[in-house]
């Protein structure tokens, strides 16, 4: 059997009119508070605008040097483990990524 969707429902319970006028009644009963689950980590404060002024801010970053099983790439200037050498020219090191 076909079923056309775009018909109107027909329910048996209520009317549109009353389940508006319980809805209404509802709402007037009580007051309602809305209760919001904010993570410390989302607020305004932890977000940096571009453009901000980061002058004042001290960044704490641990640099490790090139190992000795490592290389830089000379194209892409990645630090890449030796595996990853595709070629070698002119004491220039060139990695699979960039030399295909």
């Amino acid at each position: 059997m076909a079923t056309d969707y775009d018909a109107p429902r027909k329910t048996e319970e209520e009317s549109p009119a009353e389940s508006l006028e319980a809805l209404q009644a509802s709402r007037g009963s009580g007051a309602q508070t809305a209760v919001i689950d904010v993570d410390e980590n989302d607020t305004a404060e932890g977000i940096d605008l571009p453009g901000a002024d980061l002058s004042g801010e001290e960044l704490t970053v641990v640099v490790v040097p090139e190992q000795s099983d490592e290389f830089t790439c000379s194209s892409c200037f990645l630090v890449r483990h030796r595996s990853q050498i595709a070629l070698e020219k002119n004491g220039l090191k060139y990695c699979y990524d960039c030399e295909g």
